[in-house]
This record gives structure tokens, sequence and C-alpha cells, in this order.
């Protein structure tokens, strides 16, 4: 997965609009050490998270938690993106 450096995924704009920047940031924290076990268990629930959220939202988050360096631009564009 590739993410435009500067574009931040609309999950992560929505999340930030509604105040929740800090809670992604923490759910972050928790899944950055699973790593793929983490990405996993995204997948996983997916049927279940996918009444609250979207799946597509879901599936980027897992591949991030999957590929090298993911989460870390995940939070880069979380810290750095108005």
């Amino acid at each position: 997965m590739t993410f435009n450096e500067d574009q931040p995924p609309e999950w992560i704009t929505q999340a930030k609009a509604r105040g929740l920047g800090n809670v992604l940031g923490l759910a972050l924290d928790v899944l950055e050490p699973l790593g793929p076990l983490g990405a996993q268990v995204v997948w996983l629930t997916q049927p279940v998270l996918g009444l609250w959220i979207p799946r597509a939202t879901l599936g980027e988050l897992a591949e991030a938690l999957d590929a090298p360096g993911g989460v870390e631009r995940l939070r880069h564009m979380l810290e750095s993106h108005e």
C-alpha cells in the first residue's frame, strides 16, 4: 500500500475532524507492536467492525500494519496534517 504523503486517507481526515485523532493515535500505539498479527486481527474482526467502520478503511489499516513503516506513515499523517 502506498499513501500520498501530501493527502492523508479520507478516514484520517474524518477522524481528525470529529476530534478522534487522539483515539486513532492510541489505536495505532496498541496495534503497532503486533505488526502483522495486528493486521490479521483487523482482518478477522472486519465483519463486526465493518458495522461501524467502512471496510475499505479497515483494509487500509490492516495493510499499514502489515507493511514495513506503514504505521509510522499513518502516525506522521495524523500528526502533521490539519
